[in-house]
C-alpha cells in the first residue's frame, strides 16, 4: 500500500486551532512515522514546527475566515460577513482546486478543525472527512443573527456531510454533525524541562507568585501592565512583543518557545477564554484566571468547562482592565466535578487514524 497521506485542514482564525491540530498531527506522526502530513492552514510554518518535530508539507490556504479581529476581544462582524459571502461565491472553484490537489497527492483521509468546506471537498474527492472541534462556526455566527442566519444554515449543511466528528470537551451541542465521538482534551505538552525554563529565563519567584499572561495569537492591546508594579516580588511572563520593559516582566521573544512550555513553572495563568490555553492548562493542572468574553458563543462553554474541571477565577472585563489586580491574591474556586477530565484526545484521534489505514490494508 502507498504511504498514509493525511490532509489536515485548519480554520483560519488565530493560532489556537493550528496548535491543537498540530498536536494531534504530531501524535499521528509518532504512532505512524511513515505518514505524510499535509497541513493546510494560513498559520505560519514556524508555529507548526513548534509542535511537529518531523517532516510535513505546509499548504498555505484559507478557505474559511473564523472571525476577523483586531485583537483577542475586538470583532469586526461586517468584515467577517463580507469575507464569508466571498467564500460562498467562490465555493465551487475552491473545492475544485483542493480536489485536484488531493487527487494529485493521493490523499487518503481529511482531518478538519474546523473549516466547513472541508466536508464538501471530501465528498467531491471521494475521501473521508473527519472533523475535530468543540464548536462549529455555524454556532458562532447564528448567535449574531441577521444576515448570519443564512450563513449559519449554509455552514451547518456543509458540516452535515462530515463522515464523523471527534467532539472535544467544553463543547456546544454541534447538532449539524451526524456521527459524533466524544473524546478527551487535545493540545500540546511541554518539550522543555521546568528547571531549564527557570534557569534560562531567570525565574526565581516561587511558583505561586509566577504568573503567565497569555491572550492568544491575536494578543490584547490594552493589558494594564502598570499593575505589575503592585507585585514587586512576583514574576510575570508574556509573549506580547509590545509589552513594556518592567523589572518583574519576562518577555519571551523566542518563537520556538510556547506558552505550554512555561505552564509547569507557573502558579496561575491569566487568559481569555480559548480552548488551547484552557486545555493545556487543565491537562497540566495549572489554575486559570479568565476574563469573560461577550459576543463569542463558544466562551460560555469554555468557562463552564473550566469551572467544572480546573481551579479557577472568572473576571469581568472591568476587573481585568480597571482594577489593581488584587484578584491575584484571592483564593481560587475549586472545580465543581470531582472526576478528572480525560486528557488523551491526541492519542484517541491518532490511534483511530492509524486503525483506519490498517483497515485499508485488510
Amino acid at each position: 500500500m502507498q504511504r498514509p497521506i493525511i490532509y489536515i485542514a485548519i480554520t483560519s482564525h488565530g493560532f489556537g486551532h493550528a496548535t491543537r491540530s498540530a498536536s494531534v498531527a504530531a501524535t499521528i506522526q509518532k504512532l505512524c512515522p511513515e505518514a505524510l502530513l499535509i497541513m493546510v492552514t494560513a498559520a505560519p510554518r514556524w508555529l507548526l514546527e513548534c509542535y511537529i518535530k518531523g517532516d510535513f508539507i505546509h499548504r498555505p490556504r484559507a478557505y474559511d475566515v473564523g472571525v476577523i479581529q483586531a485583537d483577542s476581544f475586538s470583532m469586526d462582524k461586517q468584515a467577517t460577513l463580507d469575507k464569508l459571502l466571498k467564500i460562498k461565491k467562490k465555493q465551487s472553484s475552491i473545492i475544485a482546486s483542493e480536489v485536484d490537489f488531493i487527487h494529485q497527492n493521493h490523499v487518503n483521509l481529511i482531518l478538519a478543525d474546523i473549516p466547513f468546506l472541508a466536508a464538501d471537498i471530501g465528498k467531491a474527492a471521494n475521501v473521508p472527512c473527519w472533523a475535530i472541534s468543540n464548536f462549529g462556526w455555524d454556532f458562532i455566527y447564528r448567535d449574531w443573527g441577521g444576515d448570519f442566519i443564512d450563513i449559519s444554515d449554509w455552514i451547518g449543511e456543509c458540516y452535515s456531510k462530515c463522515d464523523r466528528l471527534f467532539r472535544l470537551p467544553f463543547h456546544e451541542p454541534m447538532q449539524a454533525f451526524n456521527n459524533i465521538t466524544d473524546i478527551g482534551l487535545i493540545g500540546g505538552s511541554p518539550f522543555i524541562d521546568a528547571e531549564e525554563i527557570k534557569s534560562k529565563w531567570n525565574i526565581t519567584a516561587p511558583r505561586e507568585k509566577t504568573i503567565l499572561l497569555t491572550f492568544g495569537g491575536l494578543g490584547l492591546q490594552q493589558i494594564p501592565y502598570q499593575n505589575l508594579v503592585n507585585f514587586p516580588d512576583w514574576q510575570f511572563i508574556t509573549f506580547d512583543k509590545s509589552a513594556p520593559d518592567l523589572p518583574n516582566l519576562i518577555k519571551v521573544n523566542d518563537i520556538h518557545i510556547r506558552p505550554v512550555d512555561f505552564m509547569p513553572v507557573c502558579g496561575k495563568i491569566v487568559s481569555k477564554p480559548g480552548f488551547g490555553t484552557f486545555a493545556e492548562a487543565t491537562k497540566l493542572g495549572v489554575p486559570i484566571i479568565s476574563v469573560t468574553r461577550d459576543n463569542f458563543a463558544e466562551a460560555t462553554f469554555l468557562l463552564e468547562g473550566i469551572k467544572n474541571y480546573n481551579y479557577h477565577q472568572i473576571l469581568t472585563p472591568a476587573e481585568l482592565f480597571e482594577s489593581s489586580w488584587e484578584f491575584l491574591k484571592q483564593p481560587l474556586e475549586a472545580p465543581r466535578c470531582q472526576e478528572a477530565i480525560a486528557i488523551d484526545g491526541n492519542e484517541v484521534i491518532a490511534k483511530t487514524v492509524v486503525d483506519f489505514f490498517e483497515g485499508l490494508l485488510s
